[in-house]
């Protein structure tokens, strides 16, 4: 049988074929990248996800799992270099467990606000610091996600004005050696304990404080079972967001360069509501009942600096490297 093809077919078929493009079971297929971060979906930064996710479709979506629901807190990195989870919003405090000169990062009264933060991390030196963990680690770091400064927050009304006042007191701190140096640092006994059991664990006594930002503080309802907030600001907040190297490595160069365009946008928008929500919280908290106020910051800072100089972690540290930190605009 003597087969033709005439104009009107070849038309019809090739319209046939563009339709078909366009259906939901013929579209392209998008590369799924789980996210894990210890943070709840109330979180600005869960928003954050959000934005990015819209943004980077059609190529990619984000699966998200908060609360630590897929990998408890601490162990989200290894979860990444494991090649277990795509993306992860990890603290600097799990990353200076294997590389120790970023112990560095996570001492307290480093980063003076969220826009040093930012320079540091923009900066000749902050490239050298993500490149090592490149190295190392096998991940890649997308950038800072800054999510307040970190206050002290207490069940009692005792008043607190210089390190010496917490002398004793159960202050929790998530589990792992920055972690209780930080906590040690304020003068306070630093005790671990999960995110997601502070409110219980301040409810019961089995903790007489906690250290979060107050978007934190606000989110996971600390605020009801604390009679008062010291504004010590001793650490500026901050995770990494992290990719796992293969799944980087597998984007071409331009969509490279798109993603972390939007990745960008993404922190940027979630740096700045993280600013605008501190500045109303603060005075919320008070009309609450709770008493906020700013205890003997210069103290704080003294003593904090004297523990960690003399503290193990110190001796990884590049030499003058809080000065030349301090020196970043």
């Amino acid at each position: 049988m003597n087969r033709t093809i005439d104009r009107r077919s070849l038309l019809c078929a090739s319209a046939g074929l563009a339709a078909a493009a366009l259906l939901p079971g013929r579209a392209r297929a998008q590369t799924k990248l789980r996210f894990a971060a210890v943070f709840s979906d109330t979180d600005i930064r869960a928003e954050m996800i959000k934005r990015l996710s819209a943004d980077i479709a059609p190529d990619h979506t984000i699966e998200a799992h908060l609360n630590s629901t897929l990998f408890r807190q601490g162990t989200e990195l290894v979860a990444l270099q494991r090649d277990n989870l795509e993306m992860g919003n990890i603290a600097p405090q799990d990353i200076s467990k294997q590389v120790p000169a970023w112990s560095v990062l996570t001492s307290a009264y480093l980063f003076r606000d969220a826009n040093h933060l930012n320079a540091f991390f923009a900066s000749e030196l902050g490239a050298q610091m993500k490149k090592q963990v490149e190295d190392q680690l096998k991940v890649k770091i997308l950038g800072p996600t800054f999510f307040g400064t970190r206050h002290v927050g207490l069940r009692g009304k005792k008043k607190v004005n210089v390190p010496a006042d917490l002398a004793g007191v159960k202050l929790r701190m998530p589990a792992g050696d920055a972690w209780q140096l930080l906590g040690r640092s304020l003068g306070a006994n630093p005790t671990p304990l999960a995110y997601a059991e502070t409110y219980t664990g301040l409810q019961t006594g089995t903790v007489d404080g906690q250290d979060n930002p107050l978007p934190n503080v606000q989110n996971m309802k600390f605020y009801e079972v604390m009679g008062q907030v010291v504004l010590t600001s001793h650490l500026v907040a901050f995770d990494l967001l992290t990719m796992n190297l293969k799944a980087w490595q597998a984007m071409s160069a331009d969509k490279q360069k798109a993603f972390q365009a939007a990745v960008d946008k993404a922190i940027t928008w979630s740096a700045n509501e993280h600013v605008k929500r501190e500045a109303e919280l603060a005075e919320g908290f008070k009309r609450q009942g709770l008493d906020v106020y700013v205890p003997n910051i210069n103290a704080f800072r003294e003593h904090a600096q004297k523990i960690y100089l003399a503290s193990d972690e110190a001796k990884a540290w590049a030499p003058g490297i809080i000065d030349k930190i301090a020196a970043v605009k």
